[in-house]
């Protein structure tokens, strides 16, 4: 699958504080300096298929038995350097049969399959839902961009190292994987060998336990999943943090419209061997949801979504500072067509908005807004459109 658009990012924040000048109160100085836009134009990947170079084979042992492989890698068409120099996607092997499917290696989560199955955007371009986008972003600085995920979970897309059953297609529409994935860190028979340090100290950070099962029956397709990846520990300090992920999707196809939706809760939360009387790390949630459309229109394909994520920090009120106690959430519009050339090739055009409330940082994709860290300048819009092709072969 090779896809690349022309595609543009723009995200705007604005100097909320008001302008203070020389006062005998002791207030300090500050010059509303307005509103900032950082924007950029790009020739992008992806925007209507995850773009992919991938092989796969499957040998018939008998009795019903059967032995697969798949390898999978992505592909950037843009300027062609990533390749089939790892294959990040997927890689797997497995054993099939009427007993259902065993797979071992790298591959997507249960939790991660609600949010792309259920989004009509398949979480691809400027149209990817926000509860993709804010999973898939740093939790602390409420969409910052970076590669640690919702409270620095790896484990959000996909699980190195793991271990998935699948049960076997014939019943009766019902579905279902389980997945385990190992964390490989040390681990000592006496703990108190374990060297006191960041590097070395972990003895259960990557772990991922996750499960999926669903009902899918003409044109009902409904879901649900439960993760727990573990993001990190410390033996000293006695702490534990994970992230643990609970959604509910499902579309129905109509015929003239297909409907789609989900609920998604995330808790990043931390547990200690002993809890402190103070000063404990407060859970942080992360709530969305997501509904969305695909209207047929002759070779076409009109798609559109609304999607809303709030983040809880769990914080005591602030009688000092009100703004603290407001809980950082957006909300995003996407609309998008796509034209069928052939069973293999389209024409597409997406467009999309973002409106961050109370410090949410989320983007379209893109860069980010302007030292949203320093707290001058707060996050308000991120806008974005996509028009690309996508072949497949």
């Amino acid at each position: 699958m090779v896809d690349a658009s022309i595609s543009g990012y723009s995200s705007s924040s604005r100097d909320l504080k008001p302008t203070v000048l020389a006062n005998s109160f002791g207030a300090p100085l500050h010059t509303n300096q307005g509103s900032v836009k950082v924007s950029r134009k790009a020739l992008a990947n992806s925007g209507y298929n995850t773009r992919r170079l991938g092989f796969r084979g499957t040998e018939d042992l008998g009795g019903g038995l059967a032995a697969s492989f798949w390898l999978e890698a992505p592909v950037t068409a843009d300027d062609g350097s990533t390749g089939v120099a790892s294959f990040v996607r997927r890689s797997t092997v497995s054993l099939s049969g009427g007993f259902g499917e065993l797979r071992i290696g790298r591959d997507y989560t249960p939790t991660f399959w609600n949010d792309t199955v259920f989004d009509p955007f398949g979480t691809n371009g400027v149209g990817a839902n926000l509860i993709n986008t804010a999973n898939g972003f740093n939790a602390e600085t409420y969409g910052a961009k970076d590669t640690g995920g919702f409270g620095g979970n790896q484990n959000y897309f996909r699980a190195s190292n793991s271990i998935g059953y699948f049960l076997p297609p014939n019943l009766g529409g019902f579905y279902g994987q389980v997945m385990y994935a190992f964390h490989e860190n040390d681990k000592y028979s006496n703990g108190r060998f374990t060297p006191n340090d960041s590097s070395t100290s972990k003895s259960r950070a990557g772990r991922y336990i996750g499960g999926r099962f669903g009902y899918a029956n003409g044109p009902l397709d409904v879901a649900v999943s439960y993760g727990n990846s573990t993001v990190a520990d410390q033996y000293y300090a006695g702490t534990t943090d994970s992230v643990k992920t609970f959604n509910l999707g499902a579309s129905y196809d109509f015929g003239p419209v297909k409907l789609f939706g989900e609920l998604s809760r995330a808790k990043n939360s931390r547990d200690y061997e002993i809890t402190p009387l103070s000063g404990a790390r407060p859970d942080v949630d992360l709530n969305g949801y997501l509904l969305g459309v695909t209207v047929p229109v002759g070779a076409g394909l009109i798609r559109a979504s609304y999607s809303q994520v709030k983040y809880d920090r769990n914080l005591p009120f602030d009688f000092y500072n009100p703004a603290n106690n407001r809980d950082p959430k957006a909300n995003k519009l996407a609309l998008g067509y796509v034209h069928n050339l052939s069973k293999r090739t389209a024409l597409y055009a997406t467009i999309a908005r973002v409106s961050n409330k109370n410090g949410a940082a989320l983007t379209v994709g893109g860069p980010g807004f302007y030292k949203a860290s320093e707290g001058v300048f707060t996050p308000k819009t991120s806008t974005g459109y996509d028009f690309g092709i996508r072949h497949a072969f």
